[in-house]
């Protein structure tokens, strides 16, 4: 979801960019800069760029991470410093998407009013295509903190 967050910022906080071609092995990238291996800070979030299957953000833990598949690619590596207020909000779109982004939620229903049986009621147009509202409408004033142009 981090990811998803940061693109929709069009803001990724990056510290450094590295261009090169990297390895990911075992679940674990190293990455050099003028032949010198340099260290990213355990909890630091790191984003691959240009990888056939590890493109997104990612969080240095210590350990190997298992999501990461074995690869060698030529593309980038960012380091970022994700602000905690981003971090924090993005687990809150995550358990709002939970919620509300399932197809059988009220929240996702293709209708922005209806009424039956004496009963009616009408939802603002803000979600996409005239449906349900999105996270990003429903975030929109917390994110435009942080959103570049």
């Amino acid at each position: 979801m981090l990811s998803e967050v940061c693109h929709e910022l069009k803001n990724w906080f990056e510290q450094s960019q590295i261009f090169g071609t990297f390895e990911i092995t075992g679940g674990v990238v190293t990455i050099y800069r003028d032949s010198e291996a340099l260290s990213i800070q355990k909890g630091q979030y790191f984003r691959i760029v240009g990888s056939v299957f590890n493109d997104g953000v990612w969080e240095y833990t210590g350990e190997p991470i298992e999501d990461l598949k074995d690869e060698v690619f030529d593309g980038a590596v960012w380091l970022l410093a994700i602000p905690r207020e981003v971090i924090t909000l993005s687990d809150g779109i995550d358990a709002w998407k939970a919620k509300y982004a399932t197809a059988d939620s009220v929240a996702m229903s293709p209708f922005t009013s209806e009424s039956f049986g004496g009963y009616s009621y009408s939802k603002s147009a803000g979600g996409e295509s005239g449906g349900g509202t999105s996270w990003q409408a429903t975030f929109k004033t917390q994110l435009d903190k942080w959103r570049k142009i």
